[in-house]
């Protein structure tokens, strides 16, 4: 392979690699403002957020072209095999992050026409804030090609599944209180469902981009969290 090839390949590489971190940051724009539309009952933001997902997918598509188009042209091996295909997959995983974010931000105008508690909307942006950790940190330990990071960052996971769990209690508990807060609960329920999900889609970004830098799969078992500690954190 000539010098020019080379020069040429790692070019390539670099592309794809921009494309995953401009995926990343626009991933984690859409989760915040989705949120603040949310708790802020802001139509416009929603509605930014929402055509937002237009440019995620067109980010998507092309990482995936300039990805399969690489493959067969250059037919890469070993490292520089598991760069493509782990950015394949990591780009399947914020699309569907960018698709969570708007699925929030469609929920806004429902939402807004009941009174969402206060120490609801506490709860709800205490998990959004965890979430966001996740989004931003998985994307920035992939730049800098920190494995140990990305092994503590998906077990940090857990902190949001416990999070999810305490806000749908307390939905259930406002649900149960008034009848009234039934519909906009639901829809919050929903909302805090999506932000759970996220949470699930940067761990397998978390599992891709490891194994991309290390050629190891991590272990399937993590560590478990105390879920008293967890909830007292977040509600501090």
């Amino acid at each position: 392979m000539g010098e020019h090839t080379v020069s040429s390949f790692d070019e390539e590489l670099e592309h794809i690699d921009r494309l995953i971190r401009d995926m990343g940051d626009l991933s984690g724009a859409m989760t915040r403002a989705s949120t603040n539309a949310l708790l802020e009952s802001d139509n416009a933001l929603a509605q930014r957020v929402i055509s937002d997902d237009t440019i995620m997918d067109a980010k998507q598509r092309e990482l995936d072209e300039r990805a399969i188009t690489l493959i067969a042209k250059r037919q890469p091996m070993a490292q520089d095999l598991r760069s493509v295909v782990g950015a394949i997959r990591m780009a399947s995983d914020l699309e569907r992050i960018g698709d969570l974010a708007k699925n929030i931000a469609k929920r806004v105008g429902a939402v807004g026409q009941g009174a969402t508690p206060r120490s609801l909307a506490h709860s709800i942006d205490a998990m959004a804030s965890l979430v966001l950790q996740q989004v931003n940190g998985v994307v920035e330990h992939y730049v800098r090609r920190n494995p140990e990071a990305l092994v503590h960052l998906r077990d940090e996971d857990e902190k949001i599944d416990i999070q999810y769990t305490s806000v749908f209690r307390e939905l259930l508990t406002y649900m149960m209180e008034d009848p009234r807060n039934i519909t906009s609960c639901t829809h919050l329920l929903f909302c805090a469902k999506n932000l759970e999900r996220i949470g699930d889609h940067v761990t397998n970004i978390a599992e891709n981009a490891y194994y991309v830098m290390t050629g190891s799969q991590l272990p399937v078992q993590r560590p478990k969290l105390d879920e008293t500690q967890v909830t007292a954190e977040a509600g501090s």
